[in-house]
């Protein structure tokens, strides 16, 4: 299993949205950066990732699971991008912020600490049992 990170504005799509998607998920999209695209073309049904809200909020707000491997992203015209599907899992009981991130000497080499503007990150296992723990996730 892979752990990843995906980042939204929450006043476009927040965690309370992806909830109301519904249990089966659904997708990721509108996603225009070519590295964003690899991430997801490597992306397994199962995976794991933090919700993250970016732009005022800065913080990792719930689990979401790939539901869906990567396929053509239906928002776009040109046929070249693709998209993954999402699933809540569970909300963080505590949200991790950026600035907790960064505080944080064993997070130093994380992709949100070193390339904050990338859409969709990998995150390794040790990045992600560190954060589930700092937000009391199980």
């Amino acid at each position: 299993m892979a752990y990843w990170l995906f980042k939204s504005e929450p006043n476009t799509f927040s965690w309370d949205d992806q909830i109301d998607v519904g249990p089966d998920g659904g997708q990721w999209d509108g996603v225009r950066n070519h590295l964003a695209k690899k991430q997801m073309l490597s992306m397994k049904v199962g995976d794991l990732g933090f919700f993250y809200h970016s732009v005022n909020e800065k913080r990792i707000v719930g689990v979401v699971e790939v539901s869906a491997e990567a396929h053509p992203d239906t928002t776009d015209d040109t046929g070249k991008w693709m998209c993954v599907d999402l699933r809540a899992v569970g909300p963080f009981p505590k949200p991790v912020t950026l600035q907790e991130i960064k505080e944080e000497p064993k997070l130093a080499e994380m992709v949100l600490v070193n390339n904050s503007r990338l859409s969709v990150q990998p995150v390794s296992q040790a990045e992600w049992r560190l954060i589930c723990k700092m937000g009391g996730y199980k």
